[in-house]
């Protein structure tokens, strides 16, 4: 699919004027699970720049927990507060992790795909079975009796379909990953880092997961 580019204005040093400074972000989507706030975080301090978690930032729009939206609302309104959120952030130049369930929003995942490249951290069922000992807290959508191998099977088209980028992360350490999926945004990011003032540095999410 075809990527946009985030524009963004810079006070020239020389003529006082501003000149047009292209920017990209970078959208990690994929399962709970597969690495999205571990590489983001990785990733982000290899390539110089602030990292952005939107789990973080609907708990923070919100103040609540993830699995408490679940329990309290459901899901229907969890992934509108979800969607939400995700729109109403404008992305400058950060390594994004997105929440798991983010792709069932067109509108979210139109807005996040016209200001960064979509990378997939892809990872096999039987890799995020492994990872994933707390889907009853952690803020994972799912419905009743739906399994890891059954949200993968529901998911990953729509992940592949908005995937610039797919890189497997059946990685142990994460390093490894870092690295390669490094070698292949240089040349998409090019050399420019954002104008806008940095966002905050979001860590690791409270409750991590959809």
């Amino acid at each position: 699919m075809a990527v946009s580019w985030c524009v963004h204005a810079r006070s020239h040093p020389e003529d006082g004027g501003s000149i047009l400074v292209v920017v990209k972000s970078v959208i990690l989507i994929g399962m709970p699970g597969s690495g999205k706030s571990t590489i983001g975080v990785l990733l982000a301090k290899e390539l110089r720049r602030n990292f952005v978690d939107t789990d973080l930032l609907i708990q923070e729009r919100t103040g609540r927990a993830l699995q408490d939206i679940l329990d309290e609302d459901g899901i229907p309104a969890f992934l509108a507060i979800e969607a939400e959120a995700v729109v109403a952030y404008q992305p400058r130049g950060e390594i994004v992790a997105t929440g798991g369930s983010v792709v069932y929003s067109e509108a979210a995942m139109r807005h996040l795909a016209e200001h960064g490249v979509c990378v997939y951290l892809e990872c096999s069922h039987e890799v995020l079975e492994e990872r994933l000992s707390n889907l009853d807290s952690r803020g994972v959508v799912r419905h009743p009796g739906q399994s890891v191998a059954d949200l993968l099977a529901e998911r990953q088209p729509l992940y592949l379909r908005w995937a610039v980028i797919t890189v497997p992360n059946a990685h142990e350490h994460h390093g490894e990953t870092v690295r390669e999926l490094a070698a292949a945004l240089r040349p998409l990011l090019g050399d420019v880092s954002p104008s806008a003032p940095a966002a905050p540095v979001l860590t690791t999410p409270l409750t991590p997961g959809t």
